[in-house]
């Protein structure tokens, strides 16, 4: 059995975004999103959920850019800021992780899954935030942190998954058998897609992505990726992925 799950990242970050998710999911071959609590288009983003039941909804976790659910103070800019401000005991992951679940929640929206942006959760304090969360709101899902089709870091990072599911165990909490994505972020095709789709391996599998259109909110963003969220949103309608993950025997899912 070999199950695929699509996910993209960055649900709410602009009305474009959104706009460019649903139609991925209505069109094409995604089937689920992650929510950030604190994106500018939040309010859109809950509204288009609502209104696409058949959309896998979790949690984009957010420690990096934007501003505190709690004391409405800009958190740190990169992950490499991120840990400056952990070293110094300046965040309470826990207490801000929490109010963006709450926030969500109280939306009306129920989670699935969990993961984070710019991949924080690969902090292990981080890490042991959102899987102690996950068990504590009945969210069955956390995303596994590491691609293991790195070239020349397979083993390293199978290594550091299995130190994760440590991490994890005891609670309630699932991971995928695999991960892939995190390699393609910024470079996704319809090519680049159809050959990870062939190292689709036996299991499940989470396949994290950033579609988008291309419009204004986009464009003014502090984001790197814009020009390369409209072709991910073109591989993931294209006919032919979808013929090929057919081809394949792969089934598609949610968490």
């Amino acid at each position: 059995m070999r199950r695929l799950i699509i996910n993209a990242d960055d649900f709410g970050f602009t009305r474009d975004v959104n706009g460019g998710i649903v139609h991925a999911h209505k069109n094409g071959v995604l089937t689920a999103t992650t929510l950030m609590a604190n994106g500018e288009a939040f309010d859109d983003a809950v509204a288009l959920a609502r209104a696409t039941p058949t959309l896998d909804i979790g949690a984009h976790l957010v420690l990096v850019q934007g501003n505190s659910l709690v004391d409405g103070k800009p958190l740190p800019e990169t992950p490499r800021q991120l840990l400056g401000v952990l070293a110094r005991g300046g965040l309470n992951v826990y207490a801000e992780l929490k109010a963006q679940i709450e926030k969500i929640r109280a939306a009306g929206l129920r989670l699935s899954h969990l993961d984070s942006h710019k991949h924080t959760h690969l902090t292990p304090r981080v890490f042991r935030a959102v899987v102690k969360l996950a068990d504590e709101f009945g969210i069955p899902w956390v995303r596994l942190p590491l691609d293991t089709t790195f070239r020349f870091a397979k083993l390293p990072c199978a290594l550091g998954n299995r130190y994760y599911r440590g991490l994890a165990a005891g609670k309630n909490v699932r991971m995928t058998d695999h991960f892939l994505g995190f390699e393609l972020t910024g470079s996704l095709t319809e090519e680049t897609f159809s050959k990870a789709i062939k190292r689709v391996e036996e299991g499940v599998t989470e396949f994290m992505c950033h579609p988008g259109y291309l419009g204004d909110e986009l464009k003014r963003s502090r984001t790197r990726l814009k020009e390369s969220r409209l072709r991910e949103l073109e591989a993931l309608t294209s006919p032919r992925i979808r013929e090929l993950i057919t081809e394949q025997g792969v089934e598609l899912s949610g968490f």
